[in-house]
């Protein structure tokens, strides 16, 4: 674990950069950039297309460590490189911005009012190789659709036995069991997860660290309490399918809850912009995240 990335993402001011749309979510990740489906063909053009996308995102002078702590990406953007350099390693030595990689490969079936992750073949390996091209951490996503203690136990249990895997390997995991944002019992569900979430850190060893990727909670500062746990290294925020606006307003009134935002991120970008419209809209939308991630 590299000690001068661990402390930037317990004590840097700033926010994680989700930039880890994959399999069925990049199509839409594209046409939101402007870019439809009728305009490539399979799936080397569509994440040569994505790629290229992100790297316009990352190589913007906009795209700082002064307001970016992290960059999450997905395999196929891991595998790749950018001017010429493997993308984790750009992100470190060239912007000071510390590598995640998402691992997850997708919801399972609705049961029990919760999606859990569908297995992870081959994990170890995948682990392995993102330990040698400097990825610092991992973030893997499940979804909470109802406050069904039996179903958040199970999600809960999912991501910590894949965390101790993770953390065994040398990386920082960050557990993401989202509780969707148009429940009707977003409330309820919050407050079963947060026990299970507060059993499970009082059960790891003394020198594991984690992260935490939350949906912002209705009652504002809900999770305080688990920020200061011994384990954490910092709870982010996934903005849920909230506009931008949106989203950055409920977060600043979380103290101390940073943004780790993907579509309210890019979702002002679009390919046919010139370079300064791109990276002027992109610099103001960073600013405005960063705003709200240091309340």
């Amino acid at each position: 674990m590299n000690t001068e990335q661990l402390a930037r993402m317990k004590t840097g001011n700033g926010f994680i950069a989700a930039l880890d749309q994959s399999g069925g979510s990049t199509p839409k990740a594209l046409l939101q950039y402007g870019i439809s489906e009728d305009s490539y063909s399979g799936d080397k053009e569509m994440f040569a297309l994505v790629h290229a996308m992100r790297t316009r995102i990352i190589t913007s002078p906009a795209f700082t460590s002064d307001h970016i702590l992290g960059a999450i990406l997905f395999e196929d953007t891991m595998d790749r490189s950018i001017e010429g350099i493997p993308t984790a390693e750009y992100l470190w030595k060239t912007k000071r911005i510390v590598p995640f990689l998402k691992i997850d490969k997708g919801l399972a079936d609705l049961n029990d009012g919760v999606q859990l992750m569908k297995p992870i073949p081959d994990l170890d390996a995948l682990l392995s190789r993102a330990v040698k091209l400097g990825i610092f951490g991992t973030k893997m996503r499940s979804v909470i659709k109802a406050a069904n203690p039996r179903g958040i136990k199970k999600i809960v249990d999912q991501q910590f036995e894949l965390a101790k895997i993770i953390l065994k390997a040398g990386l920082v995991p960050i557990i993401e069991p989202e509780v969707d944002i148009h429940s009707k019992d977003k409330q309820e569900s919050e407050g079963i997860l947060k026990q299970e979430l507060a059993r499970h850190l009082a059960l790891l060893g003394k020198d594991d660290k984690v992260m935490l990727k939350l949906s912002i909670p209705t009652v504002p500062n809900f999770y305080a309490d688990l920020q200061k746990e011994q384990h954490m290294v910092r709870i982010v925020a996934l903005s849920g399918g909230y506009s931008q606006e949106e989203a950055n307003a409920l977060l600043e009134k979380n103290h101390g809850l940073i943004a780790s935002f993907s579509r309210a991120l890019s979702q002002d970008l679009h390919a046919q912009q010139t370079d300064t419209e791109f990276n002027t809209m992109l610099g103001s939308s960073i600013k405005a995240i960063y705003e709200a991630s240091i309340t």
